[in-house]
Formats: structure tokens, sequence, C-alpha cells
């Protein structure tokens, strides 16, 4: 049995305290009609809300499954010891000012570690916690109102857990149609954290999918074996972390720290996992709303009907560049779509089917049909309903038995959207549920869903990606104690450990690298070493084809750095890669792929991975640049070697796991991929390692 079993589906529930809080524990599950035994616990009180109170723990007919915790921070410790030698099932600590008060307040720390060491093995969620509610049995262990509904009979609903009372409560009172099985606050998590809570959730057979509102992570572990369970349970997951603005940053002296940021390390955890990221409240609802009606969608192909051109135009507008698209009709679909809908309509994709057919339930069975049936992943409808209290709206039940119709005679997935939510009330929302077509509110919210659901149908088609927990985590002082490498000295460790390094040979004059430069062979590349940024500060001059030009070139920049490099210049060049990595505190390695050369921060043009990256991974991050049609062979150019940057990159990646307690960041800056055939080549690096650097066959 899960360790939270007991209390997320309680047989009895326990209410400790006064107040106006604790009372209303009572009252919300008294009011959802809970089959269970409630329990007011109140020293001076015969009753709370017309329920027999008990004036102790120990006088409770037995230990209570599930316990709300309504007293002050000191009165909780107690509380939550006696709880736990009695056998209670777990408890919810209602009190705030532990650790959450910060460092200002001494007793908040202290106090937090005492409620761990009185709880034991006792779940406990909090503390600063709002609560539970069990919308599949009835049973709230919640001190507020609330605007959910008990599950019918049968019925499955979404699971949802958030890190803020106030963002739970709004939820509740959501009208979108989206059924709730459960919703959970997360408090401090002192003992009890956001991936084991979710895996109570997700495996009772009532959740359909589950909802994180995530501020940070507990145990990437946890998070790993959740999002395991829910692959093997075909439950999605989808989450909205906060975090994109945060401005904060470790200091740095790579490119790829700042292209990393702070946010990238748990954006690229979630895609490894399989875990839709979604941006906003309306989104996740939206999102949960799709997967709880269709699960993952098996692809990205759309289809939008509209009766009008403006809208379809939105629609168009607002799927520019996501992963989810409008695909043009072959030949043959426009050919039969044309044929019912008639010469006056052109027939594409998003639709405008024009209001000819409008409430013409045949006409518009068939258009809809001729439509749908273009083998679509999901298939919109584009449908604001009128308001009833002014208007009528007897004439949209047409429409919405056509797009009934089609999508059963097509065996097709189909969602109606209102491009603005109010005009798609609760009941009708519910309605089309019933009736297996999801209700979606909002046209960017619609697509966000869109491209959630599909995200996860991409991610679980293939095979999960290998866990972390054996990646060195954590974080080196970020500026004493990091020793920065020169390019030389980094050059010959990944030289030593087999990469693709132009030979290249350190000068100390001027004399120095004009003989070097005649012994490596012209044309060659000459850098400033200590400089970690070469090009903003033009400590680096390229293409020297002479002693005379190198000789010049090293007058120059032997003043702007600690010596000199002399290096073969790369011939064949196709393109430029940035290949980095930083040591996450949480992740481990995190490696950023993009766009190298001098315009890297300016294109931002990058994804980041967590290692270890299998090769399919790498393959995809690099197939997604906006740079890599230029690989590709663009436009007539020769095509560059992608299989040997590939090579590269894992080589690399392999070189950066190996060393993985020492390395702080890598930057590999350009990561020079000739044409087909002729490799792809490391033309810069700058490495920043503890001060036991890694050293040459280590």
């Amino acid at each position: 049995m899960n360790r939270l079993e007991r209390l997320l589906r309680p047989g009895s529930i326990a209410v400790v305290g006064g107040g106006a809080f604790a009372p209303n524990v009572v009252a919300q599950s008294l009011k959802m009609g809970f089959a269970g035994e409630v329990w007011p616990v109140h020293p001076r009180r015969a009753e709370v809300e017309g329920v027999r109170a008990y004036p102790s723990l120990a006088d409770l007919p037995g230990a209570p499954d599930a316990v709300f915790i309504g007293v002050n921070r000191f009165a909780t410790i107690d509380i939550v010891r006696e709880l736990a030698a009695m056998g209670a099932g777990g408890a919810i600590c209602f009190a705030s000012g532990f650790l959450e008060a910060g460092a200002d307040d001494e007793d908040g720390a202290r106090l937090q570690g005492e409620l761990i060491a009185a709880a034991g093995s006792m779940p406990v969620i909090g503390p600063n916690c709002y609560g539970l509610i069990n919308y599949a049995d009835g049973a709230l262990l919640w001190p507020d109102q609330h605007g959910g509904r008990r599950l019918k009979p049968g019925e499955r609903g979404a699971a949802i857990i958030t890190q803020s009372s106030n963002i739970a409560i709004n939820m509740t009172m959501q009208q979108r149609g989206l059924p709730l099985a459960y919703l959970m606050t997360a408090g401090n998590q002192a003992q009890t954290g956001l991936s084991e809570m979710a895996l109570g959730l997700i495996e009772d057979e009532r959740v359909s999918c589950l909802g994180l509102h995530i501020e940070g992570f507990d145990s990437v572990a946890g998070f790993e074996w959740l999002a395991m369970r829910a692959r093997e349970l075909n439950k999605p997951i989808v989450a909205m972390k906060v975090g994109r603005s945060e401005q904060a940053r470790a200091a740095t002296v790579s490119h790829t720290a700042s292209l990393a940021g702070s946010d990238a390390g748990s954006d690229a955890f979630l895609k490894r996992l399989g875990i839709a990221r979604v941006n906003s409240i309306p989104s996740l609802l939206e999102s949960l709303k799709l997967v709880h009606a269709v699960g993952p969608l098996p692809g990205s192909r759309l289809s939008s009907m509209s009766c009008s051109g403006g809208e379809a135009s939105v629609m168009a507008d607002t799927a520019e560049g996501r992963s989810v698209a409008f695909p043009a009709l072959s030949p043959a679909h426009q050919a039969r779509v044309k044929a019912v809908l008639g010469p006056l309509v052109t027939a594409s994709n998003p639709l405008d089917y024009h209001t000819f057919i409008w409430n013409d339930r045949a006409a518009m069975t068939a258009a809809f049909d001729a439509f749908v049936a273009g083998g679509f992943d999901l298939n919109l409808l584009l449908l604001d309903f009128p308001r009833t209290d002014r208007c009528s709206d007897a004439d949209w039940a047409a429409a919405c038995d056509a797009f009934e119709a089609a999508l059963r005679a097509n065996g097709a997935l189909g969602a109606i959207v209102a491009s603005l939510p109010e005009n798609l009330p609760e009941p009708h929302a519910e309605r089309l549920l019933e009736r297996g077509i999801v209700p979606l509110h909002g046209i960017v919210e619609a697509l966000d869903a869109a491209d959630a659901a599909a995200f996860i149908g991409k991610a679980w088609s293939r095979p999960p990606a290998s866990a972390l927990g054996g990646v060195h985590a954590g974080s080196s002082d970020k500026g004493e104690g990091r020793v920065v490498l020169d390019e030389a000295e980094a050059k010959r460790l990944l030289r030593g450990a087999g990469l693709a390094v132009p030979q290249g040979a350190r000068a100390a004059s001027v004399a120095e690298a004009v003989a070097a430069a005649e012994s490596l062979g012209f044309p060659v590349a000459l850098k400033a070493l200590g400089v970690a940024h070469k090009s903003e500060l033009g400590a680096v001059r390229l293409n020297l084809k002479s002693a005379g030009e190198v000789r010049d070139a090293a007058a120059a920049l032997l003043p702007l750095g600690i010596g000199l490099y002399v290096e073969r210049m790369v011939a064949g060049a196709a393109g430029e890669l940035i290949v980095g990595f930083t040591r996450d505190p949480v992740f481990g390695q995190a490696m950023t792929l993009g766009s190298g050369g001098v315009l890297v921060e300016l294109l931002k043009d990058s994804d980041t991975l967590l290692l270890p990256a299998a090769r399919a991974e790498i393959e995809t991050a690099l197939r997604g640049l906006k740079l890599f049609p230029l690989l590709d062979g663009y436009r007539g150019r020769p095509k560059a070697d992608i299989s040997a940057a590939v090579d590269a990159i894992l080589a690399i990646s392999r070189f950066v796991l190996e060393h993985a307690d020492r390395i702080e960041e890598l930057d590999i800056n350009p990561l020079i991929v000739c044409n087909e055939g002729r490799g792809a080549w490391t033309a810069d690096a700058l490495l920043v390692c503890t001060p036991t650097s890694p050293q040459e066959g280590d």
C-alpha cells in the first residue's frame, strides 16, 4: 500500500483546532457527503458543526486515517508526535511560521526540524499547507470554501497539486468543465515532497491525468519514478513550472551559462521525463482537460473549421512557431471538401466553411464529415455560444450534432474551441465532454493544450530516458576555488581524450608564434591566451597565410593576454555550433547545443539537454535548431558532416561525465562542422573546473 493511502483516501477524518478554519473542515466534508467518520477534537466544545467533539486525541474511537491540524506552530509539534504514536494515517499541518518564515525567524528552522522528528514515519503534508480535497470520495481536509463538485459514480477526473493555496482555491472555482478527482497543496514539503504526493494520487484508478504547479523539484529520482509510472498507467502529466523570468544568475564566464540561465535545466528535465510544460493557469487547465478526455495525441496534425475567415486567420496565426500545425489539404481531400461546400468556398486548412450551411444539420454533417476525413490527429471546431440571458443558443445544436456525427463516422478526435472563454459556459462544456467532444476555452489555450498533448504522445513513443541518479550534482564555489584553464590547456585535455582538436602550439613571443605557424603550416589562427571571450575583445585573428601576417598579429595580440596560441585553420567549414556544459545544482551536468560563433547569444538558437544524453536526443536537438537547414545543404550549399558532429558531441559529453565532479563549465564555441566526410573540429574551448583539474588519461 502507498504510504499516503490512508491520508489521501481516508475512512476517518480528525479535525484538531478551533477558530474559523478547523470547524470549516468539518463543514466542508459534511457538505460533500463524506461517508466516513468525522471526529472534531476540541477541549472545550461538545460539538462542532453539529458533530460530536472529543476533548483530546486520546479520546477518539481509534487512530484516524487523516488529520487536519489547525493550531499554532508550537502546538502542532506535540500533536504530530501524539498522532504518530497512536498510528494515525497522516496529517495536514496548516500552521505557518516554519522554514518559510526566513532566516530572521530563528524558531522557524528549528520547529521544522522538530516537526519532521515528531512525525517519524507518519506522512505529514506541509507545514504552511492549506490541505487536500478528495472529490472522488467527498473527503475534505480543507479549511475554506471551494467551487468543485464530487465526482459521479464511475467518473474519472484530473488530480492537481499546487504549491500555492490561493491558486488552489482559484482552480476549484474554474467553470471550464474539467472534472477534478483531487486538489492538493504541497506547503513546505518538510517531510513529504511533491513527487511522493503525485505518486500517491496517480495510482488512484479514478485519476485520469495529473497537473503540477511547481516552484522547485523535491527529488530528481522521485520525479523520474513518477514519470515512469505515469507512462505505465497511461496518465499524462502537465506542469506549470515557475521561474522562467528569474534574473538571478550564478557568476559565469562562459557563453553556455548565459544561454542556459536558471530555468533551462528545469525545462530540459521535464522534456526528458515526457512531462508537458505550459506557462499559464488557463493553459494548464485546458491541457489537463484535453489529455483527460483523449489522452496524448498521436501526432501534431490539426484541422480547424469555422464559419469566419477572420477566425480561420487567427487560428493559423496562433499556430505559427508551434510543434502542432494545420497541414495543407491533399488534392483529393481538397476536391472532396469542395464538392460538398461548392465553388464559393476555398477548401483550405484552417477552413472557413461560410454561413451558407449554418443550422442545416444535414449540410453541416456532410461538410464536417468531408473535412474530418483527412486523418488529422485532432479536429477543432471554432464555436462561440451566445449568452442565453439575452439571446437564444438553439441554432448552435445543429453544429454540435454535425461535428459529433463527423467525428464518430471517422473515428476521429475533436474539440470545440471558444475564442472567448466566457462564450463556452460550464453546462455546455460538461455536455460536450459527455458526448466525447473536448470543450476548450480560448484559442491560445486550445493550441497550448494541443501542443502539450502532442508533446506527450511523441515523448511516450520513444524509449524512456536513462536516469540521472548517477550524475554528480551540487555546485561548488562560484568564485574562489574555481580554475579557468586557458585554451591551450583545455585543448590538450580534450585531445588527450580522443576528441578532434586542430594541432596547435603555445607561443610566449612574436618569434615563437612565427616559428610555430611555419611548423604547423599555413593558414593558421592566432589567439591571445587567458581571454574568455576572444571575439568580443578582438583577441583572435583567423586565416593568417604568411609569416608576416602572423608577426603583425602576434605583436597586436601579445599585450591582451598571458601568451599566444597558434593553431592550424580548419578548412571546409559548413557551419558553427556551440556545445557547452554547466553543472546544474539539481540535475547535474546540463548540455547546451546551439548556433555557435560570434552570434551565439544574439541569436539564442539553442536547446538544453541533461546528461547522459542519447544519440537520438542529440540528433533531435540538432535538427531543431534554426541553423540546421544550413547544415543540411540549404539552397545548394554543401551538406555538413552531421554524423561527425553528433559523434563529436557524444564524445565531448562522455568526457564531461567522466569528470563530472570537477567540471563546472565547458564551452566549445565554435565546434566547426565541415562538409560531408571532413569531420567536426573543436576550434575554441574554455574549461572551468575545481582546483584538481581533469588530467590526461584520467
